[in-house]
């Protein structure tokens, strides 16, 4: 027998469904399974401009918000991850640059995040601007993050994940991250030129991997500002599956205002409008990352 149609159903309105949707996502009747062990993810990708600090705080704020404790580490001096989080981050507050200093633990700088009490953020604040050029003449450079970011330290906080996000560039502290990092997820614009740049990118990957941290892999990729109106958006996101198979997340993120407003008033779209379709996408971007995080053996 058919179902019937939303619209014939007795009080429906698009307001309604949405109002529905912001419900069940505020109050999840299902809670995300917790990774098979702690996993520590940089979202990295050095063009600007391809959502990779929008898909941190969102993946972070989903998964915080089904169950799972998480910690950012905003590894960016925008400090774009802190303002999402809403966190405090004006110079003089404890943040990563005194963490890579050594001047103070990741437990000491991490705030609760005002959008669940799962969610920590060590915020960056303009001191960061100047950390890469201090940080050349520094023992150990490209491992300050990995020293501060180690078993004893993380257990304070105790987060099921924690996700560095990175500057659009390829310099020290974006090293830094990949070297404290298990895992890299790469967001990938689903527009013109955005391949480019991609390969220098995997070949700065696999430098970290020779050199400086053999255990990192290419885990995740998302593909982020997908314009279903255009047939550039389905060539390229059927040439990155072509490229990178089931490394590539089966949920797309949409091109959303929702999601371009929401930083602005210092939120993730989650928290600005839980109904929208690009916070939905978050949440099954989010879903499908536990449930990889749970199938994975240690």
């Amino acid at each position: 027998m058919d179902q019937p149609s939303p619209a014939s159903v007795a009080g429906w309105t698009p307001i309604a469904e949405e109002a529905a949707r912001a419900t069940r996502l505020k109050h999840p009747d299902r809670m995300f399974p917790p990774p098979a062990h702690r996993r520590v993810i940089t979202v990295s990708n050095q063009k600007g401009g391809v959502g990779k600090t929008t898909s941190t705080v969102n993946l972070a704020a989903a998964l915080a918000m089904h169950g799972l404790r998480v910690l950012v580490i905003d590894l960016d001096p925008q400090g774009n991850a802190s303002t999402a989080l809403g966190v405090e981050h004006r110079s003089g507050t404890p943040s990563v640059y005194e963490v890579l200093l050594g001047e103070v633990t990741v437990a000491d700088a991490a705030q609760v995040s005002d959008q669940s009490d799962s969610l920590f953020c060590v915020p960056a604040t303009i001191d960061l601007a100047g950390a890469e050029i201090e940080l050349v003449s520094m023992a150990s450079r490209e491992s300050r993050l990995k020293e501060a970011l180690s078993d004893e330290a993380l257990d304070e906080l105790n987060p099921d994940y924690v996700f560095i996000d990175c500057p659009p560039s390829l310099g020290l502290l974006t090293v830094n991250a990949m070297v404290a990092a298990q895992e890299v997820l790469i967001p990938i614009q689903c527009e013109y030129y955005a391949l480019e740049g991609l390969s220098q990118l995997l070949r700065n990957i696999e430098l970290v991997q020779a050199h400086l941290n053999r255990s990192l892999v290419v885990s995740t990729i998302l593909l982020t500002m997908y314009d279903g109106r255009t047939k550039l958006a389905d060539q390229v996101t059927n040439e990155v599956r072509h490229h990178f198979g089931e490394t590539v997340l089966k949920t797309v993120i949409p091109r959303s205002v929702k999601v371009s407003e929401a930083p602005g008033y210092g939120q993730t779209v989650l928290a600005y409008d839980p109904g929208s379709r690009g916070s939905l996408s978050y949440l099954d971007a989010a879903r499908e990352v536990a449930e990889r995080g749970a199938e994975t053996p240690q």
